[in-house]
């Protein structure tokens, strides 16, 4: 008998993320952060590779994945704005692609017609989650970075609302 969906490899270290996500708000040194930013990156490459490479890709690992990273993410925001490292303003410019995506869920899910399910990753969404870790690394190693990183994922966080919007529209009139 397979295990449950929940307890397959790719998820358990998917789930690994959540913790990781606590300890980064407490981690105090570079090292820590690089050490436990490593571990968190590594693991969401590692828990995407072996569900395809193995077949064990779930509607739950689908969902769990990037609520992990999403955790993560804002975990690790968190902790430097915390520490004044990032201010509250830039905290809401990174984290602006995840609270419309947040939104549009909750319109998708009330409209008839819609259903959240059907929406998948776009290239948009993932270059913004690129540029979000990007961001945590520098706040990490190169705080002054972020006087460009911040604009740019401001842009393209846009880009990708509008992208995602978009989607939500079209699949709205069929």
């Amino acid at each position: 008998m397979p295990p449950p969906a929940l307890l397959t490899l790719p998820n358990v270290i998917s789930l690994a993320r959540l913790p990781l996500a606590v300890l980064f708000l407490f981690a105090d040194t570079t090292t820590e952060r690089l050490t436990i930013l490593g571990i968190a990156s590594a693991s969401d490459f590692i828990d995407g590779w072996l569900a395809r490479r193995f077949g064990r890709t779930t509607r739950t690992g689908a969902l769990l994945d990037p609520i992990a990273d999403k955790t993560f993410v804002l975990a690790a925001l968190t902790a430097f704005v915390r520490t004044d490292a990032l201010s509250t303003g830039e905290y809401f410019v990174i984290l602006a692609r995840d609270l419309a995506t947040a939104i549009g869920f909750l319109v998708a899910w009330r409209l008839p017609g819609l259903d959240p399910r059907n929406f998948k990753a776009r290239l948009s969404g993932k270059i913004v989650t690129v540029l979000q870790l990007a961001a945590v690394l520098a706040l990490t190693v190169s705080p002054q970075a972020m006087r460009w990183m911040v604009p740019v994922i401001g842009v393209m966080s846009a880009v990708s609302i509008i992208d995602y919007t978009l989607v939500l529209h079209r699949t709205r009139q069929r």
